[in-house]
């Protein structure tokens, strides 16, 4: 019988490919070469990465080809009137005004702190701690004013949220080989400080392969989950989101669909 480290790596390798982008919202910043298009559209993509994947994408395309297909000129240099024409864009419970004020808040980052990883490195280089860069995310975007209701769309992990979709943005961002599934762009984060991104798939699969004993999927879990992780290769263990979220979802190997 395999070993579960030898199951996992088997299914890193099965899982972790460019096949895998096609239907993945990674595959929406994998439009773009440009740093700040990928980080733009990664972000945005990420953060209405919930549901149904097919519903994801047509979203996250909308939401691209609002943007005029280059995001990040237009979160630089886009007009008043253009900013306007987010405001019609709505998935699920993320509406314009949620868009309008992220576009805002982005623009102030790119403007005044040099963009996304600028803010990523200086809250990590606090405690080399993921959990303290989504925190800065959080903090440093809420400074643009805001609905009260678009806070819910930027998770927090001192609230015990486990931030799924900002994790994956930053194994996105962060990983690096030669598959090219992530990006590796900002290579000061270590791989091995990334948190896996821990959602109803990928906790139920760990939960049935003894990764995680925790009930619910919160920060908590996630600690847990990449301590576990990390047991299996300390490096780079958030590779393992794939292989959890591919044997969830295509073997059903948690009994989801």
């Amino acid at each position: 019988m395999l070993s579960l480290k030898e199951l996992m790596d088997s299914r890193v390798e099965k899982y972790n490919h460019p096949g895998f982008i096609i239907t993945d919202p990674v595959s929406i910043p994998h439009r773009f070469s440009n740093k700040n298009d990928i980080e733009i559209a990664g972000f945005l993509t990420a953060l209405i990465s919930w549901g149904n994947r097919k519903a994801i994408l047509k979203s996250a395309s909308q939401l691209i080809d609002l943007m005029g297909n280059e995001p990040g000129s237009f979160i630089i240099n886009a007009s008043e009137n253009e900013f306007k024409t987010l405001g019609k864009f709505v998935y699920r419970t993320f509406n314009g005004d949620d868009l309008l004020f992220l576009v805002f808040a982005l623009r102030n980052l790119y403007r005044t702190m040099g963009g996304l990883e600028k803010v990523a490195i200086e809250y990590y280089r606090k405690n080399n701690q993921i959990k303290d860069v989504i925190v800065g995310f959080r903090k440093e975007l809420l400074e643009t004013d805001h609905l009260l209701r678009s806070e819910k769309h930027l998770a927090n992990p001192l609230k015990g949220s486990a931030a799924k979709r900002i994790n994956m943005f930053l194994r996105w961002m962060v990983r690096r080989d030669d598959n090219r599934v992530d990006f590796g762009l900002w290579q000061q984060i270590l791989p091995a400080s990334l948190m896996c991104p821990l959602d109803v798939h990928s906790g139920a699969t760990a939960r049935k392969l003894g990764l995680l004993t925790r009930k619910q999927n919160d920060w908590k879990a996630v600690e847990e989950l990449t301590a576990a992780l990390r047991l299996l290769d300390a490096s780079d263990p958030v590779k393992y989101d794939i292989a959890l979220f591919g044997m969830g979802v295509f073997e059903s190997f948690n009994h989801q669909h």
